[in-house]
């Protein structure tokens, strides 16, 4: 039921015109109430009983240089609040791109259903000249913007398009410019969920804060470490992966958690010898650190066993330990050495 209750907005065939009906209807009416607005005076004081008519029974309408005036300014601020409006409220723009190129994605890879009819002519008694096409099914898209991620729901029917639906991951990433942070199989509907604008969510190192058992990576992306101790990190040569790790480093030194540095290269982890213990690169020092770590986390382990609230499933900041970390550096490279 959960579904029905956050599912988010409905993909239709028509948004695939989205970003145009929107702006060009918002902006008539701003413009047609700016017009209004700047002509009240002259609205209010025209005499529309006694207006002259043309012998044929249309109105007689001269437009003043006022007038005229009044309607490009209404057209250079409609065009200002659209700048504007862009500019203050890009989310919800790029919302609407989103749903509009979810309905193009629909529609161009041809998705959908669809029977043929003939379209009806504006006179009754001439006969239709073209066929029109009619959509009888489109699959159920929604579309949800929360907290800096995307949610984009799709039904599964076990259709025909049900293998297109469950495998969206690389449309979605290239199309919308977004990175895949889960997909997850629920009953009747698959949920893919994405990280919006990477760049706007990135934070400075000072604000990655550890508390309550979560690390701040970025503003809408935390390491829950307590529920999910291990993180593999990789990347190419340079790609930031040693900031990263002494980013990490630091956050949860913060916390006065116990940290053990491995760095089997003696490289820029093996630095941190002058500012912390526990940082190792030579293989003596490494196995033994490694037999050490191993012998404290057995006996820490049957120690909690042992504790009165010890509970089968739980970890250790439910028994309120604190965090032992084991930072393991360039391990991939020795291996395959």
């Amino acid at each position: 039921m959960s579904f029905y209750k956050c599912k988010g907005k409905r993909i239709r065939a028509s948004d695939k015109s989205l970003v145009f009906r929107f702006y060009a209807g918002s902006l008539l009416l701003l413009f047609i109430s700016l017009v209004i607005l700047l002509n009240l005076k002259t609205i209010s004081s025209m005499d529309w009983k006694t207006a002259s008519l043309i012998h044929d029974g249309s109105f007689q309408f001269t437009a003043t240089p006022y007038m005229i005036g009044s309607i490009t300014v209404a057209a250079v601020l409609c065009a200002i609040a659209a700048f504007l409006y862009r500019r203050f409220q890009y989310d919800r723009v790029k919302q609407l791109f989103h749903r509009q190129k979810l309905a193009k994605m629909i529609l161009e890879n041809k998705w959908y259903e669809a029977e043929s009819i003939q379209d009806s002519s504006v006179f009754k008694d001439m006969p239709a000249s073209s066929k029109k096409e009619k959509i009888t099914y489109f699959p159920k898209l929604y579309y949800r913007m929360e907290h800096g991620l995307l949610h984009i729901q799709t039904e599964i029917t076990l259709g025909k398009y049900q293998d297109q639906l469950l495998h969206l991951e690389k449309k979605l990433e290239t199309g919308l410019y977004c990175e895949l942070v889960s997909k997850e199989l629920h009953d009747s509907y698959v949920e893919y969920i994405l990280l919006y604008d990477t760049i706007a969510n990135r934070i400075s190192i000072e604000n990655v804060q550890a508390e309550s058992g979560k690390l701040r990576l970025m503003k809408n992306v935390w390491w829950e470490y307590d529920k999910l101790p291990h993180m593999l990190i990789a990347g190419g040569t340079g790609g930031g992966k040693t900031y990263f790790i002494l980013t990490i480093i630091e956050a949860l030194l913060r916390t006065h958690a116990a940290m053990y540095v491995l760095d089997p290269k003696n490289a820029d982890l093996a630095d941190l010898s002058a500012v912390m213990p526990e940082v190792y690169y030579r293989k003596e020092d490494i196995t033994d650190c490694i037999d050490r770590f191993y012998e404290g986390m057995m006996k820490r382990s049957e120690a909690m066993k042992l504790m009165e609230n010890y509970k089968t499933g739980k970890n250790y900041a439910y028994l309120g330990l604190d965090h032992i970390s084991l930072s393991l550096m360039n391990m991939w490279r020795l291996w395959k050495c």
